[in-house]
């Protein structure tokens, strides 16, 4: 039996795919670059007006502030792992929003990988597409459990 070949997808899905690969490359290195301290490249991916809200805290608005606050809660650690994961993005034209799950590990002392602070949610995301890519407009992550002591007390 002969299958029908499979009809060629249309410029605007094709459109639509590389922007989605574009967002899911920017959370990449953006996140990426957090676990590695690299806190100006985490950064340049936001906007400077982006918002984000994060259960222990309040919500924070202006790139500075995102920035001073997450470097103050996260540069203590040692090691850390954002893990980003089944992330979906629907684009509508410069804007777009997305959702995934986060997998947080911190590990206060590297001398000591065995003791660790998890914890675990779900992210909603807004993304503007700007004169140099998409970038995070907006953030709100949801802390659905938690594993371990906070020891730093970065995440109280």
């Amino acid at each position: 039996m002969t299958t029908a070949p499979a009809p060629a997808p249309s410029s605007e899905a094709l459109a639509a795919l590389v922007d989605k690969e574009a967002i899911r490359g920017l959370l990449v290195r953006g996140w990426r670059a957090l676990d590695h301290k690299d806190y100006d490249t985490w950064i340049d991916c936001w906007t400077a007006d982006a918002e984000l809200a994060f259960g222990p805290w309040e919500p924070l608005h202006g790139a500075t502030t995102i920035r001073d606050t997450v470097v103050q809660a996260e540069d203590r650690y040692d090691a850390m792992f954002h893990h980003l994961l089944n992330t979906h993005f629907e684009i509508d034209g410069d804007r777009a929003t997305g959702v995934g799950y986060m997998l947080f590990v911190g590990i206060p002392d590297s001398g000591e990988p065995g003791e660790h602070f998890d914890m675990g949610g779900s992210y909603a995301w807004e993304f503007v597409r700007t004169g140099d890519g998409w970038k995070v407009a907006g953030q709100h992550l949801t802390m659905a459990w938690k594993l371990g002591v906070d020891t730093l007390g970065s995440f109280s």
